[in-house]
């Protein structure tokens, strides 16, 4: 009997270790943070995710730098778009428009998140709140911005747009597209190419004519002689100003001639502070009058040409679809989520 008692001792210790090793491998991950799917559509049911945290996807958040306080904000996607939306197109828009600009908000800091180097952001943040990349406004500024009289109806509509189109993205090839977007086209949106250097196959020039409802569809300003051939390093010689060569696609200035110089209509657009690069000009007397069309770069989805769409009943997919030709709207997959968080 004093032989059996020690092994009785010894496999008892042995039958203890053997149920503790799992319980103690469990123990370090008890206290991890799981957060909800970031997108709506997700290919694992949400009851699924909610009987099992470990299959929810991580968070996604934006590190803005904000330009009055000179430091950088951690927001959750959502409500960065939110304030996206709600500071770059009027909140009294049509509601499947302002879908329309949830989604290019939403696609355009995913393809920024997956960047390998944030484009002129300082560092430690993905994106400025200016026109550098998107403009973004607190609820706080908003409230300030739009009166507390408004402040509430326009942000259910803001919500709403959003909420809509949570978690989903404009995607070419399943790739996040470059969804640049702008105010108001001359009747036209243009190829990529024709304003920046980089061809992308679903920014082309598409006919735009709900544009010229929109209040800022033409302009005018005068330059002195003086600022304008300052400006542009050019002489007068001549009441005739310069001679348009050619013209782009989306009917935009594409080379310009002033005496012996060649501009390109974005350089001119630049540095005389244009509203469009699709302008004519005449001299009277000591100044120079410019007649533009429209207000922005042209490139992409045009938010007046939007909302003409939506009155006459489109759907942000229409609107979509028809702005970035060939592409589709998509959720954002667990391995773009997961992407995004690993380059925190």
């Amino acid at each position: 009997m004093s032989r059996i008692k020690p092994l009785v001792i010894l496999g008892s210790a042995l039958f203890a270790v053997i149920l503790l090793i799992p319980t103690l491998l469990v123990i370090p991950f008890t206290n991890e943070k799981h957060t909800l799917n970031p997108h709506e559509n997700s290919a694992v049911p949400a009851s699924a995710t909610q009987q099992n945290p470990m299959l929810q996807e991580p968070a996604i958040e934006v590190a803005v730098y904000r330009s009055k306080t000179k430091k950088i904000d951690n927001i959750p996607l959502e409500e960065y778009v939110k304030g996206v939306v709600a500071s770059e197109m009027p909140a009294e828009f049509e509601l499947e428009a302002l879908k329309a600009q949830a989604l290019t908000a939403r696609t355009y800091i995913v393809k920024q998140l997956l960047g390998n180097e944030p484009i002129s952001a300082p560092e430690g943040a993905v994106v400025t709140d200016t026109v550098m990349h998107q403009v973004y406004k607190s609820p706080e500024e908003l409230r300030t911005a739009w009166g507390a009289a408004n402040y509430e109806w326009k942000m259910e509509r803001i919500t709403e747009a959003v909420g809509a189109t949570k978690g989903q993205i404009i995607t070419y090839n399943n790739e996040p597209i470059t969804a640049s977007f702008f105010s108001t086209s001359n009747g036209f949106t243009e190829n990529s190419e024709d304003y920046w250097k980089n061809s992308f196959p679903y920014l082309r020039s598409v006919e735009s004519p709900w544009d010229k409802a929109s209040p800022k569809f033409k302009d005018q300003v005068i330059v002195s002689v003086a600022d304008f051939e300052k400006k542009l390093n050019v002489k007068i010689k001549s009441d005739t100003v310069g001679e348009i060569i050619s013209r782009t696609k989306g009917n935009r200035v594409a080379q310009v001639k002033i005496n012996d110089k060649t501009f390109d209509g974005r350089e001119i657009r630049e540095k005389l502070g244009l509203r469009s690069s699709d302008f004519t000009w005449k001299k009277q007397g000591t100044n120079v009058v410019i007649t533009t069309k429209g207000y922005g770069h042209g490139v992409g989805m045009s938010q007046y040409g939007a909302n003409g769409m939506a009155t006459e009943g489109k759907t942000f997919k229409d609107i979509i679809t028809y702005y970035y030709q060939g592409t589709a709207i998509s959720s954002i997959d667990s391995n773009i989520a997961a992407a995004v968080v690993a380059k925190k």
